[in-house]
């Protein structure tokens, strides 16, 4: 009996030697393994970090993103300087881009030819308002009640009234002046605010901005609120505009932008219902005595919408860089 169990013994001890062997080669070959595959990553990382931090690329870049920000920026730079130059340095040839010796004396010209209208120029400011605060707010609130039903609802008729929209887009303001003319003149709004208010309201690049972003909310919005009692305007107010802000503040700036440039001059016949941007270009075409005053409108002009779009540069950032909500 002792032999047999020492011969099991010493077969137990040899299987678990050849065991612990086989062990051993197996995890030397996967550290083998392991080590030849870790060099590989590292090489190609290491290739990939030469190939993006390579110095002439970069500077390359660099020098180019210089180059197109001062080509942006130099009509700018030339409107300030202009509004800032006397009249012998406006009609100096050939023209210089900065100013030699800046003056207001231009925006003095324009407020002493402001004072001397015989309708006072605080009303031109009020017409102002009234059309680009009415015409903006006008057209988000249209567009994106437009939209929603176009972007979340099926109905007959949903592909051909969206491709009629995006139709339009593809004609100049010029081409429907006279269609819009003839259609206000029937409805009796010539000579009134809402001539140049409700036109605008139309335009279909709103329209289509906001679908498209309303369609990257996911749906199970829409239905829990829908099975929580919300009615379609609720879910649409409450949910759908707050989750889509950066669209309708976009929306909005890029149509104040437009609004702030009407000046109105198809519709408008009465001095008392006409904007300031008439007014200022009337100003500014008195001749060459008034080139000056004219570069001085020409900076007041885009003094308020570059402002405007200055401050609110980020909700445009952030509408072209998002990505929407997804399920």
């Amino acid at each position: 009996m002792s032999s047999l169990a020492e011969s099991t013994n010493k077969a137990m001890d040899k299987e678990l030697k050849a065991s612990s062997k086989a062990e051993a080669k197996r995890l030397k070959q996967e550290a083998k393994i392991k080590k030849k595959y870790s060099k590989a990553r590292k090489g190609v990382f290491h290739r990939e970090k030469q190939l993006n931090r390579s110095a002439a690329g970069n500077g390359i870049l660099f020098f180019f993103m210089i180059f197109c920000g001062i080509f942006m920026a130099l009509p700018l730079v030339i409107l300030v300087n202009n509004a800032l130059k006397p009249l012998d340095e406006i009609f100096q040839y050939p023209q210089s881009i900065f100013v030699k010796n800046p003056t207001f004396d231009n925006f003095k010209d324009l407020f002493v030819v402001m004072s001397d209208s015989w309708v006072p120029f605080s009303r031109y400011i009020f017409n102002t308002i009234i059309i680009t605060g009415f015409g903006t707010v006008g057209h988000v609130i249209i567009a994106s009640l437009a939209a929603y039903p176009l972007a979340k609802h099926k109905f007959p008729g949903k592909t051909v009234i969206f491709g009629l929209v995006v139709l339009s887009m593809m004609f100049s303001y010029n081409v429907t002046q006279i269609p819009n003319y003839m259609i206000i003149s029937y409805l009796g709004m010539n000579n009134t605010y809402l001539a140049v208010i409700i036109p605008p309201w139309q335009y279909g690049m709103g329209l289509y901005l906001m679908k498209q972003f309303m369609e990257q909310i996911p749906d199970s919005l829409r239905e829990s609120a829908n099975l929580d009692g919300a009615r379609e305007f609720t879910v649409f107010w409450k949910i759908f505009m707050p989750n889509v802000k950066p669209a309708w503040l976009t929306l909005g700036i890029l149509q104040f932008q437009q609004m702030w440039g009407n000046t109105g001059s198809m519709y408008l016949r009465s001095e008392k219902l006409k904007p300031m941007q008439f007014a200022l270009q009337q100003i500014a075409g008195g001749g060459a005595a008034r080139a000056g005053v004219a570069c001085a409108v020409a900076f007041v002009i885009a003094l308020v919408p570059i402002t405007f779009f200055l401050i609110c540069q980020s909700q445009i950032i952030e509408t072209m860089t998002s990505s929407g909500m997804k399920e």
